[in-house]
C-alpha cells in the first residue's frame, strides 16, 4: 500500500473526501454492532440460558478487543500503514459476524464478539489519525462529522433490528438475521477502501520521532484527559449497551426505539458541532456535556413510563453527544506530538473502562433483581412462569428493580467529570485561554494560538492564520 506525504498538499485535497466517506461507512459497521448486540442481549439470554453478568462479560469482550486493537494499532499505524489496518479490520468484522451467527453457546459468542471488537478498534485506530491528518485545519469539526456515524450507525442498526423483530424474520433465530444485516455495509466499506492510497500521519510528516511521541503521551495534562476519557466513554457506552434491555422492563417502553431516539439526537448534534465550538473553548462543551449527562442518567434510572423515559433520554443524548469526538479533537489539537498513539490511547482507555463497567452493571442488575424476589420463591421459578400470571408479573417487577440498581451506578461518573472539566477550564483561563498547538516540518512547534476566551477563533481558524 503506497504511503504519501502530508495530507495538506494540493494532491491530497482532492483525495481526502473519498477516504473520509469510506471511513464513515466503516464506522457505521462498528456502530451497528453496538446497536444490534444491545438489542439481542435478551435473545441470547433465553437461547443460551445466560445470566446478566454473563451477558455483560460478552458485551465487555467487544470493548477489550477494541482496547487491544487501539493500543497496539496506534503505534502500528505508522509502521504498517493505515491501509493494512483497515484490511485487518474488514477481516475481523467478517469473522466476528459469522462466528456469532454460528454460535452454539457462551464461548463462541465470546470469540465472535472479541473479533468484532478488535475490528472496531482497528477502524478507529486507522481512521481517527487519518481524518486528523487529512483535515489539519478543522480537526474537531471533522472528527465530530466522522463520529456522526457512530450514533447514525446505531440508528441504522436499531431501526433494522426493530423492523426484523416486527416482521418476525427468522423466528426464534431473528438475532442471527440481525447480525447478518451488518454484512451489507461491511462489503460496501471494503469496496470503498479498495485500492486507495493513504497519507503519512501528521506526526510522522512533521518529523516527530517515535520516542518523542511516546514521551508526549506521558505529559501530566495528557494523562488527565486519559482519566477523563475513562469516564466519558463509560457514561455514554455502558449506558447505551444496557439501556434497551433495562428500560424495556423498568419503564415498559421499547428500549431499542429509545436507543434510536438517543442516537438520532446525537447524530444531529455532532453535525453542528463545528458551529457550537466556534468562538468558545471546547472544554466549555465538555462541562455542559457532563451536566446534561448526569441529569439524564439520574432520570433514566428512575423513569417509569414512556414520557419520563423520553425526557430523560433526550437530556442524556444532549449530554453524551459531544463527549467522544470532542475529547479526541482536543487531544489532537493540544497534544499533536502524541500522534496516532495519543488518539489510540484515548480510544483504548475509553473502551477498557466500558469493558470493566459492563459486567459490574450486569452484576448489580442481578443483585438488585435477586433482592426484589419475594420470599419463598426463586429466580428459576419466576423465569419459568407462564405469561400473564402473578409469578410472571413478579419477575418483571424484580427485573425492573435490578435494572434501576444497575443504571443508578453510573450517575457518579458525569458528576466527577463536571468537577474536572471545570478545573481545566479555570486552568486554561488563567493561562489566557484554550490553546491549539501546531507542528511544523522537522517536529518543531509553532506558537500556540488561543481559541475562544475572547479571541473569537474556532479551532481550525487558528491553523488558517499561519
Amino acid at each position: 500500500m503506497t504511503t504519501q506525504s502530508a495530507a495538506g498538499s494540493e494532491n491530497w485535497a482532492a483525495r481526502r473526501d473519498p477516504l473520509f466517506l469510506a471511513s464513515c461507512m466503516a464506522l457505521i459497521v462498528t456502530a451497528m454492532s453496538f446497536a444490534i448486540r444491545g438489542d439481542i442481549m435478551g435473545d441470547l439470554s433465553r437461547q443460551f440460558n445466560l445470566t446478566n453478568e454473563q451477558l455483560g462479560m460478552i458485551a465487555a469482550t467487544a470493548f477489550w478487543g477494541f482496547t487491544l486493537a487501539m493500543v497496539f494499532g496506534g503505534p502500528l499505524c505508522d509502521v504498517l500503514g493505515m491501509g493494512k489496518l483497515l484490511v485487518l479490520a474488514f477481516i475481523g468484522h467478517a469473522v466476528g459476524i459469522l462466528v456469532t451467527i454460528a454460535a452454539n453457546g457462551y464461548t463462541m459468542l465470546f470469540v465472535g464478539t472479541l473479533a468484532i471488537g478488535i475490528a472496531n478498534g482497528l477502524v478507529e485506530a486507522a481512521c481517527n489519525p487519518l481524518i486528523a491528518t487529512l483535515y489539519p485545519d478543522q480537526k474537531i469539526k471533522r472528527l465530530n462529522l466522522f463520529h456522526v456515524w457512530f450514533p447514525g450507525g446505531i440508528v441504522i442498526g436499531g431501526v433494522i433490528s426493530y423492523l426484523i423483530t416486527q416482521a418476525n424474520l427468522g423466528g426464534d433465530a431473528s438475532w442471527k438475521v440481525k447480525m447478518g444485516a451488518m454484512l451489507i455495509p461491511l462489503i460496501i466499506y471494503g469496496v470503498m477502501f479498495l485500492g486507495k492510497k493513504y497519507p503519512q500521519t501528521e506526526r510522522a510528516a512533521s518529523g516527530v520521532s517515535m520516542g518523542q511521541m511516546f514521551a508526549a503521551c506521558l505529559s501530566p495534562l495528557f494523562l488527565v484527559f486519559v482519566v477523563c476519557m475513562l469516564m466519558t466513554a463509560a457514561t455514554e457506552l455502558v449506558t447505551t449497551q444496557w439501556l434497551p434491555n433495562i428500560l424495556t422492563v423498568t419503564a415498559g417502553v421499547s428500549g431499542i426505539l429509545l436507543l434510536v431516539w438517543i442516537n438520532g439526537l446525537m447524530a444531529v448534534g455532532r453535525m453542528f458541532a463545528g458551529n457550537l465550538v466556534h468562538g468558545r473553548s471546547p472544554i466549555v462543551i465538555l462541562i455542559g456535556s457532563s451536566l446534561f449527562s448526569a441529569i439524564g442518567l439520574y432520570l433514566l434510572a428512575s423513569a417509569t413510563g414512556a414520557a419520563t423515559s423520553a425526557i430523560a433520554a433526550t437530556l442524556f443524548a444532549i449530554g453524551v453527544c459531544f463527549f467522544w469526538p470532542t475529547m479526541l479533537g482536543v487531544v489532537s489539537e493540544r497534544f499533536p506530538r502524541t500522534g496516532a498513539l495519543g488518539l489510540a490511547i484515548m480510544g483504548g482507555a475509553g473502551n477498557l473502562s466500558v469493558s470493566a463497567f459492563l459486567p459490574i452493571v450486569g452484576s448489580r442488575y442481578d443483585q438488585g433483581t435477586a433482592a426484589a424476589i419475594p420470599a419463598g420463591t426463586t429466580i428459576d421459578q419466576l423465569k419459568a412462569a407462564a405469561p400473564n400470571t402473578p409469578e410472571a408479573q413478579q419477575w418483571i417487577q424484580a427485573q425492573a428493580a435490578g435494572g434501576r440498581e444497575g443504571m443508578s451506578l453510573l450517575v457518579v461518573l458525569p458528576i466527577i467529570l463536571l468537577v474536572i472539566f471545570t478545573i481545566l477550564y479555570l486552568y486554561d483561563r488563567a493561562r489566557g485561554g484554550y490553546k491549539q498547538e501546531h507542528l511544523t516540518q522537522g517536529g518543531g512547534d509553532e506558537a500556540e494560538v488561543g481559541v475562544a476566551m475572547g479571541t473569537g477563533l474556532q479551532p481550525g481558524d487558528a491553523a488558517r492564520t499561519h
